[in-house]
């Protein structure tokens, strides 16, 4: 997978268990919708029980016969989170990915002291949420033949502005637990390389169909449609592990 580039082709995941954390927006919805249609079991997880039965109903339907859950899981709690792995595993045999999608984003104008505030919030929701979800269900990662632990990130972590300081500084702290987590995979795997990959999507914003209809003028320029996103996802299936884990994958270009 090149940088910007990614192949057309249809990637089938049939047979595979993907998790998602933070499923219920629209990146989550797209993404939902794709690893469906790709033929994965799909489980979503999110705080927000409404958007997320909307988000799990729409895969259903749009794939019929898919296997589509949704599950309301805090995953700010290691334990919350351990077990929802353990009852993915136990449910269904096997985990074959984690994308995590949780976001969250707080910003200003300048370097101020409500940078504290800020960054007390995410580093929750950005850096907390991958180590639980990377510690849960790193076990059952290494065990598929094809593990997957994908984290959405912002090309701000790698060039962060005064404004951006907490959100970027948490996005690359984010970052630097997924890497670590593939050089974990790569230890594991030995001479045979990783059996499982960890690996970081790079985008410079989302956009969404809401957001043109919103502001039919705007270009969004350089930014990433959540469709795209659902597709290079579903795309990592396609590349050798040894060649996805411990890497970038950028779907902007680089700052």
């Amino acid at each position: 997978m090149n940088d910007t580039q990614h192949s057309a082709t249809p990637q089938s995941l049939e047979g595979a268990v993907v998790a998602v954390a933070g499923a219920a927006g629209p990146a989550g919805r797209a993404t939902l919708l794709r690893l469906a249609e790709a033929g994965a079991t799909v489980i979503g997880a999110d705080a927000d029980v409404e958007r997320l039965a909307e988000a799990v109903d729409a895969a259903r339907y749009a794939h019929g016969g898919a296997t589509v859950i949704g599950e309301t899981i805090d995953l700010l709690d290691l334990h919350a989170t351990q077990d929802w792995a353990d009852r993915v595993q136990k449910d269904f045999g096997q985990i074959d990915g984690l994308v995590h999608l949780v976001g969250g984003w707080r910003g200003g104008a300048d370097l101020t002291d409500s940078a504290l505030q800020d960054w007390d919030l995410l580093e929750k929701l950005l850096i907390r949420t991958v180590q639980n979800t990377s510690l849960a269900f790193r076990p059952a990662l290494e065990r598929s033949d094809r593990g997957r632990y994908l984290l959405i990130s912002a090309a701000g972590a790698s060039k962060p502005t005064a404004g951006n300081a907490a959100y970027a500084a948490a996005k690359a702290a984010a970052e630097a637990w997924t890497l670590a987590l593939g050089d974990a995979f790569r230890k594991a795997g030995g001479e045979d390389g990783p059996r499982a990959a960890a690996a970081i999507l790079v985008v410079k914003a989302l956009v969404h169909e809401a957001m043109r209809a919103e502001r039919p003028n705007a270009k969004f320029a350089g930014f990433t449609d959540v469709t795209d996103l659902a597709q290079a996802i579903v795309e990592t299936w396609g590349s050798p592990t040894r060649e996805v884990n411990g890497n970038r994958l950028w779907l902007t270009e680089k700052p």
